[in-house]
């Protein structure tokens, strides 16, 4: 169920995303929370939210095996989808050590 949640949400998010990256590009769907005080919160609000989940995500896929860079990366670029990405792929500490 939780998955289920996760990939609705991506594809949903991914969906939006694409739409803004076409109908203003990169640097356009950032250049908003320049021009406001609330935009502004807005978009520290989202560093200071995907900084906190980055340092958990590190120490987890450090923890679980997997390469930590990849989703620095990946989040750095995507921001929300990286993280989402990850949950969805995922696998409990139970399910790694059994295999």
């Amino acid at each position: 169920m939780q998955k289920t949640i996760l990939i609705v949400t991506l594809i949903g998010f991914s969906i939006l995303t694409g739409v803004a990256l076409y109908d203003h590009g990169y640097f356009g769907i950032l250049l908003p929370h320049f021009q406001t005080f609330g935009g502004a919160q807005v978009l520290v609000d989202l560093i200071i939210a995907l900084s906190l989940f980055l340092v958990w995500m590190w120490q987890d896929a450090k923890t679980l095996g997997r390469n930590p860079y990849l989703w620095l990366a990946l989040t750095l670029v995507t921001g929300s989808i990286g993280p989402l990405i990850y949950l969805i792929t995922r696998k409990n500490q139970s399910q790694s050590t059994t295999k």
